[in-house]
């Protein structure tokens, strides 16, 4: 009974007393933050799709950074308003925060530990191409829980951002404007190389989808079946980036047909050389 008791009088020393409490001003800082949230997440990637490229990534980068600093502001400021702050109060409210993670919202509360991570050392950020696991896509949106990625097929996938902590997550752009795309031809053995790789790289040189500021580069390299040939260029807009492949691939095997080479193919029974 004592115990109770001393539980009652904790529990209302740590709370003002209702009639105490303005629950207008609650209300009013709860629909603001909501508001301006709601704002930002529009109006950014509103303006992003419309701005240039370079600006584009920043106005989207700063979606989730902006969000985080409203909810932080709004918290902070609705705390006192509350909860009657001291030092024994904090120990109270973070003993049963504790209790209240450990037992039900641990992996919740993971996932919001490993967002406000990912929001600072940035792995990934909106308008990046990122692979987790075995999803690819285009960030769209980085929450405070998870990411939402929408794939080449047009899905939208939403993993939590706990995958940080278990798996490796490869950005192709990692904040740049555009990224590094590839296609990949085998050659039968009988050729002139030196022919082939120019052929090649003036493939890229002509595509429409080129950014131009960027090296195109063609490498080699020798199998059992024939020569494979990677040609590595740059889109001028990364959304682009499976057109370009696709340009490539098709006017580079007209190209190779040109010259009269012939296209080699993986004999059954063996696994073709992973793409880079």
């Amino acid at each position: 009974m004592a115990g109770a008791n001393d539980s009652g009088r904790q529990a209302a020393h740590l709370i003002h007393n209702l009639q105490d409490i303005n629950f207008l001003k609650i209300a009013l800082i709860v629909s603001g933050t909501a508001v301006a949230i709601v704002v930002i997440r529009r109006s950014l990637p509103f303006l992003a799709e419309r701005g240039p490229n370079r600006l584009r990534l920043f106005l989207l980068g700063a979606v989730p950074i902006l969000r985080l600093a409203l909810l932080a502001f709004a918290i902070l400021w609705l705390i006192p308003i509350v909860f009657n702050v001291t030092f024994q109060n904090f120990l109270v409210i973070m003993g049963a925060a504790s209790l209240a993670i450990g037992f039900a919202f641990k992996d919740y509360v993971s996932s919001l530990i490993a967002g406000i991570v990912a929001i600072f050392e940035r792995p990934y950020r909106p308008g990046d191409w990122v692979k987790l696991g075995d999803t690819y896509g285009e960030v769209l949106s980085v929450g405070l829980r998870a990411v939402r990625i929408n794939t080449p097929d047009d899905n939208v996938v939403t993993a939590p951002h706990d995958t940080l902590w278990n798996s490796n997550i490869a950005n192709a752009n990692d904040g740049s404007r555009t990224l590094m795309c590839v296609a990949n031809f085998y050659v039968a053995p009988a050729h002139d190389a030196q022919k082939v790789r120019a052929a090649l790289h003036e493939v890229a040189l002509t595509s429409a989808y080129l950014e131009y500021d960027k090296p195109i580069v063609v490498v080699l390299s020798e199998t059992p079946w024939g020569t494979h040939y990677k040609l590595r260029a740059y889109p001028f807009d990364m959304r682009d980036q499976f057109l370009f492949i696709s340009d490539m691939t098709v006017r580079g095997k007209a190209a190779i047909t040109a010259l009269g080479a012939r296209a080699a193919s993986v004999p059954a029974g063996m696994a073709a050389p992973p793409s880079p």
